[in-house]
């Protein structure tokens, strides 16, 4: 008997030390915020929050007339002071834990994006598996305006648009949190962040009349890469410029290659599989020397070439030179405009040199980016065709002219 008292007395000593949930906060209290735009004029801070409209979302179905989306945004000296200031007119605290995108405005990127970063590293709220977009001459506030098809909330789509677009493209790439400030605060790489531009004017976007059409008038489109030296935006890189950074990063999952033909006008297709890319620095007579060796496999997708024999072992090994010379010419065009214009090693040379040369790199990293200019950069590609397709030659040799 006494024994059992014993237990019932510990027990009740445990529940007093039960908190209970001291910090909770109820949903009905909350503001889910999917995307969040930062922007910076005039030295004042904007911040854009694209909250979910829960009331809309789950009357859809009943034909609910409303935007499934509200766009809130205030203006302070830190952005700090800016978020607090949007609870005067945002009828909930807005909880950003399950953010999907964060789009920062080019005037924002040009002067420095350090404070962003340090605000969304401390925030306990956050996790870090969002990714980030520059408004591409545009501001972010204007980019999380625009309602778009398909998806109901607009960051969802641009979350899972990214994503399709570097499996499936490839001139595009997602970007962490983590992985962000860890280019950054390397001095052996520069970090470079997908552009997003807006097709159409902005304020014909915000209707939903844009997204009744069968062609929206104003879309979102992602466009290029930012290339950052330190944390400021310093210029951009074109779509092929960025196709070619990401080969030789070994980013590229898959994408097309278009050549042309080897006779005639027209032009092939050979879908990439798999590459695998090996990017060294080495210190050669005191001087740094870079090389890129990418291995590459695909497939005959589209034969638009008239009288192009893919049975015959020749044709397929001039497709695959053919297609070696295309990624090796955007690799070197985006070599060119990374060295000669921007100075910035955004391949991540620097990198490699501290790996293979440590001695070299402490002694030159502050010098980095001048030495990286004038650094030979030697690129190998072996293109391999696997298949050639369902069928063989193309129907197009079949047809004749009368």
């Amino acid at each position: 008997m006494f024994t059992r008292f014993i237990k019932i007395a510990i027990c009740l000593c445990l529940c007093t030390l039960l908190s209970g949930c001291w910090n909770r906060i109820e949903l009905n209290e909350l503001a889910i915020g999917i995307g969040m735009g930062i922007d910076k004029s005039d030295g004042q801070y904007t911040v854009t929050f694209q909250v979910v409209n829960p009331g809309e979302i789950a009357a859809k179905s009943g034909g609910g007339g409303k935007t499934p989306i509200v766009v809130y945004k205030s203006t302070g000296k830190t952005l700090l002071e800016a978020i607090r200031r949007m609870t005067t007119t945002a009828p909930r605290k807005i909880y950003a834990a399950h953010l999907r995108m964060v789009v920062i405005g080019s005037e924002m990127a040009t002067e420095g994006i350090s404070e962003v970063l340090d605000l969304l590293s401390r925030d306990q709220e956050l996790r870090t598996d969002f990714y980030f977009a520059i408004a591409k001459d545009a501001r972010a506030e204007d980019v999380l305006k625009v309602l778009t098809p398909l998806e109901d909330i607009p960051s969802n789509k641009l979350f899972s648009s990214l994503e399709t677009s570097e499996k499936a493209w490839a001139p595009s790439a997602t970007m962490t949190l983590d992985q962000l400030i860890m280019e950054l605060v390397s001095k052996g790489i520069e970090a470079k962040l997908t552009g997003i531009a807006i097709h159409g004017d902005p304020s014909t976007g915000q209707k939903q009349e844009n997204i009744e059409q069968i062609v929206p008038l104003t879309q979102l489109e992602y466009q290029g890469l930012a290339i950052f030296k330190r944390d400021k935006l310093i210029g951009w890189l074109n779509e092929s410029e960025s196709k070619g950074l990401h080969y030789a990063l070994g980013k590229v999952k898959s994408t097309i290659v278009t050549i042309s033909c080897p006779k005639e006008e027209g032009s092939a297709g050979v879908e990439v599989l798999e590459t695998k890319t090996d990017l060294k620095a080495t210190i050669k007579d005191g001087q740094p020397q870079g090389n890129i060796k990418i291995q590459v496999e695909g497939n005959v997708a589209e034969v638009g070439c008239k009288g192009l024999d893919i049975t015959q072992t020749k044709k397929i090994a001039e497709l695959e030179k053919r297609t070696e010379k295309n990624i090796k010419d955007k690799i070197k065009k985006a070599l060119k405009v990374t060295q000669n214009e921007y100075e910035a090693d955004a391949f991540g040379f620097g990198e490699a040199i501290h790996r293979s040369n440590p001695e070299y790199w402490k002694k030159n990293k502050d010098d980095w980016n001048q030495l990286f200019t004038e650094m030979p950069v030697k690129v190998d590609i072996d293109v391999k065709i696997r298949r050639i397709g369902t069928i063989a030659n193309s129907p197009l040799n079949e047809i004749t002219e009368d």
